[in-house]
């Protein structure tokens, strides 16, 4: 069996926002990947608008470098857990991981998860002590925290003998020493690293073919491209080929293209080996988690084991009055055909069909998850209504569970005894402090994931825009049959269809805060603010002032406004209640009732609490 000395694969997993895919930029420019009139952006990796706005990757890709008479193949993956369904297939694509943590913040919840997903792969791992330039860097102590989660998740006793690489992402530089004076000026010391310690492929390539299909690409001219490792055997361009479905059901078919990975850039080659990572063209029904294989001897690689979904939404068709104002797509089935189009290449996701044909159910592993999905739609031309996010409650061992999320939060001191006070009525339960005396506290919880939709919100309020918020899923457990997290505070409803007028909403403004400003078109049952006590109330935005001799028209010319709260998708996604649908068009996001209309929402709200009093 011979092995593949001269290549390498591994993937770089983190944390959220540690510095991933700045590091992959150094390797790619160093590598003299791109030429030198070539002009790169920062974070090349990230191609997606959304990813490039927010800074987070939410897709994995592939690139490739070569390294003296190496090839290494880097695989950058997302950071947040939301987003696990790409990590957990990429840990099947490479033999080796590195594993990037911040200087100053350590280990954090998803540092935890992705290096979990790794460990549980048997991958071998590098750490790589990023941004230790930083001026308040802690590199011994993150490296005794890393040491201990390593323990912690069960590492073997070849995995707790990782190698550390001290590096800056951002300014290009390594070493394996601690001190920043220390550090070389450049990637060097990594790439050496990365050639000593991750073994390379050990599979054969004289065995029949095994190839599993691990991400999946778009091309207008080529269709489907199947990206992913070859397992064993030798695959050529022009092969024809065995596709074995997740069923196990065998059907023919035929590469047409086969491309290898050269920095960002794919290159058509001839054939590749057991090892090489690859993408393929050509396979009009391919789907994650298939096997391509020898058709004389048509063997299925085990089934992607995928996490799953711990949340899940309502997604309708747009019934408001201003319904297919704004929206390309705005039927049924434009949204069906869109919404199982996305299971195509996200494995997290899960699709339901409900007894009605505008309503589907969207299952995803966060709010953070579904939320990305909703933006993608709205700025393709979709529109759609949502209902609030619920937690997906499953029976486990006979026990009714529902998930827990491990939540690490970073805040100023003096917010500490707020925060807790508001997490205790959430069913949070603290299971670490840290209290360096900086001023600054780490507080560390396990919640039921129920405590944490709408709580971001609240909690940048109670530290007044300071606390740092992150958290991870944990685990399932047992269910708490109580009311937990929600919101406390009623709505104003509009009682009119018309435009809000400055008069209007000066009359309605010492009830709450509004959430538009004058001039926005409002229709019916549509939620205009938050009323400062915790009933909904109807109010009439839309009213004109009665102009006499003694009432001039200029006479509020003086009086201003307060600032309405102008909410995000996520804000919004969050401040939803059981009775409340989200509307989202390319250009706007509003809140309104299920029931537009008062006498009809009253005689609901009748019916529900006598059915409630008899069961």
């Amino acid at each position: 069996m011979k092995a593949r000395e001269n290549l390498r694969n591994i993937a770089i997993i983190a944390h959220v926002d540690h510095g991933k895919t700045t590091l992959v930029d150094k390797l790619l420019q160093q590598s003299g990947t791109f030429k030198e009139h070539e002009s790169v952006q920062e974070r090349v990796m990230d191609s997606g608008d959304i990813e490039r706005e927010r800074g987070i990757t939410i897709l994995a890709k592939n690139t490739a470098i070569n390294y003296k008479d190496y090839l290494i193949n880097i695989v950058d993956t997302p950071g947040h857990a939301d987003f696990g369904g790409e990590v957990e297939r990429i840990m099947k694509m490479v033999d080796g991981v590195l594993l990037v943590v911040d200087s100053f913040e350590g280990c954090m919840p998803q540092t935890k998860f992705v290096l979990r997903k790794a460990l549980e792969s048997d991958l071998t791992p590098i750490v790589v002590v990023n941004k230790i330039d930083r001026p308040n860097a802690r590199p011994a102590e993150v490296i005794d925290e890393v040491l201990d989660l390593f323990i912690e998740l069960g590492a073997n006793d070849e995995q707790l003998e990782f190698p550390v690489v001290y590096a800056s992402g951002l300014m290009g530089t390594s070493s394996l020493e601690p001190e920043p004076e220390k550090q070389n000026n450049n990637m060097q010391t990594l790439y050496e690293t990365i050639i000593e310690h991750i073994p390379s492929p050990k599979e054969s390539v004289d065995l029949p073919l095994q190839f599993l299909v691990t991400l999946l690409d778009y091309n207008e001219y080529l269709g489907r491209i199947a990206i992913g490792r070859v397992n064993r055997g030798v695959i050529k361009q022009g092969q024809p080929i065995a596709v074995i479905n997740r069923e196990g059901v065998v059907k023919q078919a035929r590469i047409e293209k086969l491309f290898g990975f050269q920095g960002l850039k794919r290159q058509e080659i001839q054939e590749a080996g057991a090892g090489d990572i690859v993408a393929i063209a050509g396979i009009k029904e391919i789907n994650i988690g298939e096997t391509i294989a020898d058709p004389a001897n048509p063997e299925a690689l085990p089934v992607l084991k995928i996490d799953e979904p711990t949340l899940q939404m309502t997604f309708l068709v747009n019934n408001s009055p201003f319904a297919g104002r704004e929206g390309k797509w705005v039927t049924s089935r434009k949204l069906r055909e869109r919404l199982f189009k996305e299971l195509e290449t996200d494995v997290a996701l899960k699709v339901e069909e409900t007894e009605s044909p505008d309503a589907f159910i969207v299952s995803g592993r966060g709010e953070l998850h579904l939320s990305i999905l909703i933006e993608n739609m709205r700025r393709e031309g979709y529109e759609l209504q949502v209902s609030k996010p619920e937690v997906i409650v499953r029976e486990i061992d006979g026990v009714k569970s529902e998930p827990y999320e491990r939540l690490l939060i970073d805040i100023p001191e003096e917010s500490m005894g707020s925060v807790m006070e508001s997490l205790g009525t959430r069913k949070a339960e603290m299971v670490n402090m840290i209290n360096d005396g900086s001023g600054q506290v780490r507080l560390e919880f396990i919640i039921p994931a129920r405590g944490l939709i709408g709580y971001r919100t609240a909690f940048l309020t109670l530290t007044r825009g300071y606390g740092i918020m992150n958290h991870a899923f944990d685990s399932y457990g047992e269910y708490v049959p109580s009311t937990v997290g929600g919101r406390h505070q009623g709505v104003l409803v509009s009682s009119e269809n018309g435009v809000s007028t400055f008069y209007g909403m000066l009359g309605v403004e010492d009830r709450g805060l509004l959430f538009l400003e004058p001039g926005s078109e409002v229709y019916e049952g549509m939620i205009v603010g938050e009323h400062n006590r915790d009933n909904d109330i109807i109010v009439n935005i839309c009213k004109e002032k009665q102009l006499t001799n003694v009432r001039s028209s200029g006479k509020d010319d003086t009086v201003k406004l307060k600032t309405p709260v102008l909410f995000s998708l996520e804000q919004a996604l969050e401040y939803l209640n059981d009775d409340e649908y989200c509307e989202i068009t390319p250009k706007t996001v509003r809140l309104r009732k299920k029931i537009l209309n008062k006498s009809e929402r009253e005689r609901a709200e009748k019916h529900r609490k006598m059915a409630q009093a008899n069961s």
